[in-house]
């Protein structure tokens, strides 16, 4: 049985710190839709302290802000966003239309086809995310959406460079400086200056995500991407110190970032406890990350690897970080998890930042039912389908006819019945079932 070394916080309080979050996106919202522009000015100005006439940047301050970073910051950028890239449009590739005559003279198939409208949101209220702007934005366009706009809040009182040139370098169409409930309102619902899109991708917070999860239907979205989590599994394979810096690293993202050691080693559980109190006491980013590892830290010790596999689908974290004696295994039967890290080399950072797979990844469980963002995201993957011969009309008409009187479908059976009749030459009484053609009587 799984021991816990240390817990989080009690699962009532975060139940309770979830109603007051869906409350107050709810009210939001329902402001948006009501006053748009005027509604979202106001939230802009009470949120993020800030304000302008328009939040659309031009391409003069584009430009300005990539003027802002170094040529090591651009080059660092591209090199990032071409492994995101090229990975995308090697997935793309896999993703071929199909053509297929299933009977003489039927044919089906399906294309993939590109979403016409995307908002992406790009975190950047406490450290400017600027890696979401590749993996949505780019992931985008490499599926071929003709629009996509993002929106990052301000960094500091001002446009964070690092993202506007990111956005920029990606092909964002439209930039905004927007943050939080009202820039997914303003994206999903529209207001006098922003048209409304057809899907919304990216991570957030707690609020972005009730926000997204309370539009989807009125528009698609990625995938419930809320605060960071992350898992790491070991074994005595590795030590304390990689393990505490692995699990910190993800906590810096914010206070509400679950961060979970789950291990079959009692020695290295309590070793990596007491390397993340002596790294909490150097890390720059501490306070965030103590409050994250003090809320929402968990230690958990198995009794063998399968327990470890049976724990970790539990949990369904967004990311999964595995060192062990057998992380090909893990890799081949762990079913719930955002993304896998295998083996002390690799890291969720890297994932997070520039290794080329999509760092937007489902939380909150979300894992049991979904991958994360990927290209296919953005293409619909619609079906087709042609009778070319009299014959293939009347034979298919004939099952339809008989399978739709059984639903009581009287319309859909004549809509098989007209084509029995003119294309099959077979005097189908009006509002019955077409018979087995040995048995028609004409």
């Amino acid at each position: 049985m799984p021991v816990w070394l240390k817990r989080g916080k009690d699962v009532e309080e975060r139940a309770e710190a979830d109603r007051q979050v869906r409350a107050t996106v709810e009210t939001i919202l329902a402001d948006i839709e009501k006053r748009g522009d005027d509604a979202v000015r106001e939230l802009s100005l009470k949120f993020d302290n800030w304000d302008r006439k328009d939040f659309r940047l031009s391409q003069a301050e584009i430009e300005a802000c990539k003027a802002e970073l170094t040529d090591q910051d651009l080059s660092d950028i591209e090199f990032a966003q071409t492994q995101v890239r090229n990975f995308a449009q090697k997935q793309k590739d896999t993703m071929l239309p199909l053509e297929v005559e299933t009977l003489p003279g039927v044919t089906l198939g399906h294309r993939h086809v590109p979403i016409n409208a995307v908002g992406c949101y790009v975190p950047g209220g406490k450290y400017p995310l600027l890696a979401s702007a590749h993996m949505s934005v780019l992931t985008a366009k490499v599926a071929g959406c003709p629009r996509v706009i993002t929106c990052a809040p301000p960094f500091h009182g001002k446009p964070a460079p690092a993202i506007v040139a990111a956005q920029a370098m990606a092909g964002a169409d439209e930039i905004y400086v927007l943050g939080g409930i009202q820039a997914i309102g303003a994206m999903a619902i529209g207001t006098e200056s922003i048209d409304p899109v057809d899907m919304l991708v990216g991570p957030g917070n707690a609020f972005v995500a009730e926000a997204k999860r309370q539009l989807y239907g009125r528009v698609g979205i990625d995938l419930f991407a809320g605060p960071t989590e992350t898992l790491v599994i070991a074994d005595e394979t590795v030590d304390g110190e990689i393990c505490a810096t692995d699990l910190l690293g993800q906590a810096e993202h914010g206070p509400t970032s679950p961060a979970i050691l789950l291990t079959n080693s009692e020695k290295l559980a309590r070793d990596t406890m007491a390397e993340i109190d002596r790294l909490l006491a150097i890390l720059p980013t501490a306070d965030v990350a103590r409050k994250s590892w003090a809320d929402y830290g968990e230690v958990i010790v198995c009794e063998s690897h399968e327990e470890l596999r049976v724990e970790a689908d539990r949990i369904a974290s967004e990311h999964v970080q595995v060192m062990t004696d057998r992380d090909l295994w893990f890799r081949d039967n762990l079913t719930n998890f955002g993304a896998l890290f295998l083996g002390p080399r690799t890291n969720v950072a890297y994932g997070d930042k520039v290794i080329g797979t999509n760092h937007t990844l489902p939380t909150m469980k979300a894992a049991r039912y979904t991958g994360g963002l990927w290209v296919g995201k953005f293409l619909k993957t619609c079906t087709w389908q042609t009778v070319t011969t009299d014959e293939a009309s009347a034979t298919i008409g004939e099952y339809g006819s008989r399978l739709s009187m059984l639903e009581g479908f009287v319309g859909h059976a004549e809509q098989a019945n007209i084509r029995v009749r003119r294309y099959g030459g077979r005097n189908v009484p009006y509002g019955t079932a077409a018979r087995p053609r040995n048995e028609a009587v004409d």
